[in-house]
């Protein structure tokens, strides 16, 4: 599962950091899944290695502009470019609304099927938000101010190596019927006999985890969720200093994302969000806030515009990113 930062400022964009938006590519599939959507985020696609034309889901965390504002633009190119499949977009109750303005008030003609899902039942209840066979989706209700949800991707664990000596050994001939046996299903061969996928495969390998979670002040309902997550994106928008900023205005500080992190016990935290103030030259700076959180979680990293990584599971050693 690769994860691609194409926004990491708060609020608005800087000569270096656009407003927030993550890509994430999904293992063994062509296809991408975008949380939020800030101002110009269609550019950062032109100027990453992603292809825009592999984008199926969008999940929204909030309804403030620097989440949604580049929506307009990135859907309607993908309708221009008349080779879109359909795109399913999660979000907050008004995103609907809004989606349906934008389009009839610019007369803006969508050539693919839209198709938008409303997440607060499946976050007040604890209820799944989406189940596509590889993976699972939830989301939980932040505290900011106004309805902003967290979200966590878990890939369903998949069938463990495929033998294939033992496979050799009962007589199997090689070709497609590998594929089958190694999805663990059961096939029959030309001889009658039955030969169960499991039975060739080694332990179930589990899938990866990953938690999207901005914007939010301090907050159970992203411990919660991220719990024993391998990877965790969180909002910093502040520096210690500013905590009671970071609480007028219900946004993390540094201390806030490492303590949800170290709670829920997650592999790695990445922190994203930042505000403008703390831009190189500043008195504090982005590598001072890393120092920040690193203090009390250290595999924490820092994002920045562009950054792509894969997602290391937990049972593995923490690397740099």
């Amino acid at each position: 599962m690769q994860v691609t930062f194409l926004g990491t400022s708060s609020g608005v964009p800087t000569r270096a950091r656009n407003v927030s938006s993550v890509a994430v590519r999904l293992p063994q599939r062509s296809e991408l899944w975008l949380f939020d959507c800030g101002e110009a985020t269609q550019h950062q696609f032109l100027r990453s290695e992603l292809r825009i034309s592999q984008l199926r889901r969008i999940f929204i965390t909030h309804m403030h502009g620097d989440h949604i504002f580049g929506l307009p633009g990135l859907l309607a190119s993908l309708g221009l470019a008349g080779n879109c499949g359909g795109i399913d977009i999660y979000g907050p109750d008004p995103l609907r609304d809004y989606l349906e303005s934008m389009l009839r008030t610019s007369s803006t003609r969508i050539g693919y099927p839209l198709r938008t899902h409303r997440v607060n039942t499946a976050a007040s209840s604890g209820i799944v938000l989406l189940d596509d066979k590889e993976f699972v989706v939830k989301c939980a209700l932040l505290s900011h101010r106004i309805p902003a949800y967290a979200y966590r991707i878990d890939q369903k664990p998949r069938m463990g190596t495929f033998n294939i000596a033992k496979a050799r050994e009962l007589g199997i001939p090689p070709g497609p019927i590998y594929a089958d046996l190694k999805a663990g299903h059961e096939i029959i061969l030309a001889d009658g006999r039955i030969i169960k996928g499991s039975t060739l495969c080694g332990p179930q390998k589990p899938g990866y985890s990953f938690v999207y979670c901005t914007d939010t002040v301090f907050t159970e309902s992203a411990i919660n969720l991220a719990r024993g997550a391998d990877l965790l994106i969180h909002e910093s928008t502040f520096a210690h200093s500013e905590t009671e900023m970071a609480y007028q205005r219900q946004h993390s500080t540094t201390i806030m994302a490492a303590q949800t992190a170290a709670e829920a016990k997650v592999g790695q935290l990445v922190l994203t969000h930042l505000s403008p103030r703390y831009a190189h030259g500043n008195i504090l700076t982005p590598a001072d806030l890393l120092n920040e959180a690193k203090a009390i979680f250290p595999s924490t990293f820092l994002a920045k515009d562009f950054l792509s990584f894969e997602i290391i599971p937990k049972v593995s050693s923490s690397s740099d990113l």
